[in-house]
C-alpha cells in the first residue's frame, strides 16, 4: 500500500458559502489535506494566501472584485498547486494555460473529486522527490533515469500519458513513472501512428483503446476524458 503523503496545506476561495461547506465535507475524507482557511471574499482570500503560503488553493472563477483567473495570475508563482472548482466550463483553457492542476465542474461528484485528489497527491509526492526524473527517447523504448538507476520501458507497454504541469506521468500495467518532460515534448518524440493526444492533459497509446465514447475513451485499466478540440481527430479512428 502506498504510504500517505505529507500534509498538504490548502485554502479555498469561493463567494458561495454553501459551496465552500460542501468542499470542506468532501475534503474531510482525505486527512492529509489540511484546511488552513476558507474565504467568500476574493480579496480576503488573496491576502490570506500572502501570509498562510498554502501548498494548494481551490478557486471558484466567477466572483465579485476578482475572478479566480485573475487571482491565480496574481499569486501563481507563489502557490505550487491550484485547482479550479466552478460552474463555468468556458474558462478551462485559460485555467490550464495558468498551469492549474485540475478544473472541476460544479456540482462536485465524489468520484470526480477523488480523481482530483489523486492528481494532487501524485504531483505533491513527485515534487517532494530530491531528484528529477529524466527520460531519453529511443526508437521503440524510453529510458527513464531515476537518480542513479535507469529503467528501460517498451513503448508498447504504455497505456496513457498524463500531464502534470512541467512533468508527465507514464502509466503502464505494472507501474507508473514520473518524468521531468512536458506532454508536448512527449508528443513531439513519440510516433504519431502509435500515440494520440486526446485532451490537454492526456495522450493515449492507440493500441490500448478499447472503446470510443462521446466524451471519453476506454483503455486498459483506465477511462480517459476527451477534450472538445480533439474529438474530430478521434472520430476518424478505426477501432
Amino acid at each position: 500500500m502506498t504510504p500517505p503523503p505529507s500534509r498538504i496545506r490548502f485554502i479555498a476561495i469561493d463567494d458561495n458559502p454553501l459551496d465552500l461547506l460542501f468542499l470542506e465535507e468532501m475534503v474531510s475524507a482525505y486527512p492529509f489535506l489540511e484546511n488552513c482557511g476558507t474565504f467568500t471574499n476574493p480579496l480576503e482570500g488573496y491576502e490570506a494566501q500572502q501570509y498562510i503560503r498554502p501548498d494548494l488553493v481551490f478557486l471558484d472563477i466567477e466572483m465579485p472584485a476578482f475572478t479566480g483567473i485573475e487571482l491565480l495570475r496574481k499569486f501563481r508563482e507563489e502557490v505550487p498547486m491550484a485547482v479550479f472548482i466552478t460552474s463555468h466550463p468556458d474558462f478551462a483553457l485559460e485555467g490550464f494555460e495558468l498551469s492549474a492542476l485540475d478544473y472541476v465542474l460544479k456540482p462536485i461528484m465524489e468520484n470526480r473529486f477523488a480523481a482530483t485528489v489523486a492528481r494532487i497527491r501524485d504531483f505533491w509526492e513527485m515534487r517532494q522527490k530530491s531528484h528529477a526524473y529524466e527520460v531519453l527517447f529511443e526508437q521503440d523504448t524510453l529510458t527513464i533515469k531515476e537518480g542513479h538507476n535507469q529503467v528501460k520501458l517498451a513503448q508498447r507497454d504504455i497505456i496513457y500519458l498524463e500531464a502534470m504541469q512541467d512533468y508527465t506521468k507514464i502509466v503502464t500495467p505494472g507501474k507508473n513513472y514520473m518524468t521531468l518532460s512536458t506532454l508536448s515534448c512527449f508528443m513531439e518524440q513519440l510516433p504519431s501512428d502509435r500515440f494520440l493526444r486526446v485532451h490537454r492533459s492526456y495522450a493515449v497509446s492507440l493500441g490500448q483503446i478499447r472503446e470510443l465514447r462521446h466524451s471519453e475513451l476506454v483503455c486498459d485499466r483506465a477511462i480517459i476524458p476527451i477534450g472538445k478540440t480533439y474529438r474530430s481527430a478521434l472520430s476518424k479512428l478505426k477501432l
